[in-house]
């Protein structure tokens, strides 16, 4: 019986999710700044409605990561389009501070879902990797156009919230490229339940949980460093944020087209490394060559890693659930920089914090580059056993002789996964196992 699983959905819309979906998290600073410059808030409560926007998408993460391949790719992201079109929409056209938390509460819900379903959708490609580079270039190119804007538009805490809406309403379009819930057929059934590699995968989500946090923590305090302890203006820093992010398609740029020559584990660990170094410089400058360079020489690292972090996620589990459920513990730590960062500031100072959130990054930076090292063994190890190797739900025979070389009749059709490895069933196998199961009855 064949499969009725469809196949991968085109890159393009995945690439228009992943930026709906991030670009309310790379537009935090200014939303936080804004909050706190227009709104009876704090900095500390504007940080709050920050992390607030931030655990929704969190939320959205966890909710989805399991009923994606049963509801299919579009009704979900159609309603977290929607979700982020209302909440955001709501937030920026009121002052009532119930009415704007709860539509930032939405509104994160919805770009959660995007991205849920965006990261679901890359793990399935045969390229993760190079499509996670698109979305990241997509999203830099997005928010530094927007900081570049934004500025000279005027002020209120509703207009990054407004940008953030009409980004979610110029995805919907992309939604229609994305297939519905469908009927599994048995390959599909036999590969759900708990995603392989659990100890891999849940150390990967563990990391990237506070590999998150303290990228937001810093981020989340940026125009605070930039305005406060540099003494930049917000043009100046929306000009900094700018190039920051230019840099950053630049790095991603690179690596996409560098691909994995040189693995995964090496990227992510000295790349890790080096956003260490990058934090804690930016966290301690005191003028605008300092933070420039640490902000920029970050922002061009740190999609870089991000997106071998992601084809990680996507070689532990091609159906995606790992990506999704990492993605979400992403989402997670991203919700709690915000008041990470301010509450270590407040303790520390501004420069004791960037000392911490580095010693934290160098102390994840050995797992990750041990989960990726765990990887690429595992793959290294199925080619050379002539393994097929599973992408979304097409069969892609391992390296090896080419068609003709071999009995044609006991050519590959059915893959049963058990929890450390693949096993390969071709017809003879097969009729062998169903005589014998008849004599044991």
């Amino acid at each position: 019986m064949s499969d009725t699983t469809p196949a991968p959905p085109a890159a393009w819309p995945l690439v228009v999710l992943f930026t709906a979906g991030y670009v309310a998290p790379y537009l935090l600073p200014t939303v936080v700044g804004r909050l706190d410059a227009h709104l009876p808030l704090s900095p500390a409560q504007a940080g709050l409605v920050g992390t607030a926007l931030l655990l929704g998408s969190a939320t959205a993460g966890f909710t989805l990561a399991s009923r994606i391949p049963r509801l299919g790719p579009r009704q979900p992201a159609r309603l977290g389009l929607l979700l982020a079109v209302l909440g955001y929409g709501t937030a920026a056209s009121t002052t009532l501070l119930p009415l704007v938390v709860a539509g930032v509460v939405v509104g994160g819900f919805g770009s959660g879902s995007a991205t849920a379903v965006a990261a679901a959708g890359i793990a399935g490609h045969r390229d993760p990797h190079r499509v996670s580079s698109f979305g990241l270039l997509s999203v830099s190119a997005t928010a530094g156009a927007l900081y570049l804007t934004l500025p000279h538009l005027g002020g209120g805490h509703g207009l990054p919230f407004a940008a953030i809406a009409l980004v979610a309403a110029l995805a919907w379009p992309a939604t229609g490229r994305l297939g519905g819930p469908t009927r599994p057929g048995p390959a599909a059934v036999r590969s759900s339940g708990r995603p392989p590699y659990p100890r891999a995968g849940a150390v990967l989500a563990g990391c990237l949980l506070f590999w998150s946090l303290t990228q937001e923590a810093l981020w989340g305090v940026s125009g605070r460093i930039g305005a406060e302890q540099a003494g930049l203006s917000e043009a100046t820093l929306g000009a900094v944020f700018a190039v920051a992010l230019g840099a950053g398609l630049l790095g991603v740029t690179g690596a996409s087209a560098f691909g994995t020559r040189l693995g995964r584990a090496v990227p992510i660990g000295a790349g890790t490394a080096a956003i260490a170094g990058c934090v804690v410089l930016t966290a301690s400058a005191d003028g605008l060559a300092g933070f420039a360079a640490g902000e920029i020489l970050w922002n061009a690292v740190y999609p870089v890693v991000l997106s071998y972090l992601i084809g990680l996620a996507a070689v532990l589990d091609p159906r995606g659930r790992w990506a999704v459920f990492a993605g979400a513990a992403s989402s997670l730590g991203t919700a709690c920089g915000p008041v990470v960062g301010s509450l270590l500031a407040e303790a520390f100072g501004l420069p004791g914090m960037g000392l911490v959130l580095g010693g934290l990054l160098l102390a994840v930076a050995g797992p990750l580059t041990a989960v990726a090292l765990h990887a690429g063994r595992a793959q290294a190890a199925a080619a050379t056993a002539g393994e097929p190797v599973l992408r979304g739900e097409v069969l892609t025979p391992a390296p090896g002789p080419g068609p003709g070389t071999g009995p044609a009749a006991d050519a590959p059709v059915r893959v049963r996964r058990t929890p450390r490895r693949i096993l390969l069933l071709t017809p003879t196998a097969a009729r062998t196992r169903r005589a014998a199961a008849k004599d044991r009855f």
